[in-house]
């Protein structure tokens, strides 16, 4: 626990920067920048109940990621989460329901999490799931989805709740997106966005960066085909390779260098759009931030993962707490073990140093084990 103060510091500035920013991006709309006014007094309140749980031990995240289906209508080409069985065509039995999300959301509100990111599958197979994270207007949950399911429905429910924040996967443009997510998905993302647009809800994109489309994805050309659609935010997600034929598409040290400056140069040219890399500059935050330094993840069945890149657990939420989950014997490990701070090729520490991590994860679950 003794980086917590500096990481502390570290993500309470980031979500600050963020929250700043988001409020600056939408002043132009009087609804989506009252509710933008009021959570970023709300985010202060989380800021606090953070350093409060800092103080007595414990270091909670900022951020959440939520994988609530493992469900997923598309098969992309990549796809670490269908190469590792996280993803299927169907929906299992033993996935959380509506409910057990709920309770989880009612306690990293009282832990302080302000954003909880939902994922899949694709999250938005799970109404039931999202309607729910609508009551919770202390914390913002940006829906990270393939766009193919933005019916009326939705669109209103998006409307009322203004911490429903979509975020489309789109590749570039229409011959790189339907190369990777299947023909036809690039006009149903831009109908998608089209129909936000004009309804004036704040929205985003998730491009997935590879060394094929770097220079395409972060061009000025690029964002201004996307802005003249009103999109607020681009987040922009580096490789992480499935196996070792797809090593290449990896962000190396150089191109992970080059990205970073892209997004400075874009910040600096373009003030209404948010630009956010992940993980981003791991120099500046002291390493990776998986693990719960910065975040983690929930899979579907309730896993308390590192990240979704690093599908290991030790703890089922189902069984225990979110604090439980946050301070695990296997995060503890990882972010007390160096794992999070050593240097990798590109893509993600935790997958490059996987067989380390399963080692300490068989380790970490004879103490979860007896702990029970």
């Amino acid at each position: 626990m003794s980086e917590a103060p500096d990481i502390q510091t570290y993500m309470t500035e980031g979500v600050e920067r963020l929250v700043s920013d988001a409020l600056r991006t939408t002043l132009q709309d009087p609804r989506e920048g009252a509710f933008m006014f009021r959570f970023a007094q709300e985010s202060r309140k989380a800021s606090a109940r953070r350093k409060k749980e800092e103080e007595r031990g414990l270091h909670v995240p900022p951020f959440l990621i939520a994988s609530i289906t493992s469900q997923c209508n598309l098969h992309c080409a990549g796809c670490y989460s269908r190469v590792t069985e996280a993803t299927v065509d169907s929906a299992p039995v033993c996935q959380l329901s509506g409910d057990e999300w709920r309770g989880i959301f009612e306690e990293a509100d009282a832990l302080g999490i302000s954003f909880i990111l939902l994922a899949g599958g694709e999250p938005m197979l799970r109404r039931d799931v999202i309607e729910a994270a609508s009551e919770f207007r202390n914390i913002i949950f940006p829906i990270f989805t393939n766009g193919t399911y933005m019916d009326d429905e939705y669109l209103s429910l998006l409307d009322r709740c203004r911490n429903l924040i979509p975020i489309l996967s789109i590749e570039g443009g229409r011959e790189v997106t339907d190369s990777r997510r299947g023909e036809g998905v690039y006009d149903s993302v831009i109908e998608s966005m089209n129909s936000l647009y004009e309804r004036h809800l704040l929205y985003g994109a998730s491009v997935t960066v590879t060394t094929e489309n770097i220079d395409e994805v972060t061009s000025t050309e690029y964002i201004e085909t996307l802005r003249k659609r009103g999109l607020k935010t681009i987040i922009y997600v580096e490789y992480v390779p499935v196996n070792s034929k797809t090593d290449g598409l990896a962000l190396d040290v150089e191109g992970r260098g080059r990205l970073q400056s892209a997004v400075v140069n874009l910040r600096n040219i373009i003030d209404d759009v948010i630009f956010i890399s992940f993980p981003g500059d791991e120099k500046t935050s002291g390493g990776c931030l998986a693990a719960g330094r910065g975040f983690f993840h929930i899979n579907s069945h309730g896993g308390a993962e590192p990240c979704p890149f690093s599908p290991f657990s030790d703890i089922n939420i189902r069984d225990r707490s979110l604090r439980e989950a946050i301070d695990s014997p296997f995060f503890r490990g990882l972010r007390d073990g160096g794992f999070l701070k050593e240097e990798h090729a590109g893509g993600c520490v935790l997958y490059e140093k996987r067989d380390q991590v399963q080692n300490l994860l068989r380790e970490s679950r004879k103490i979860s084990a007896g702990k029970v």
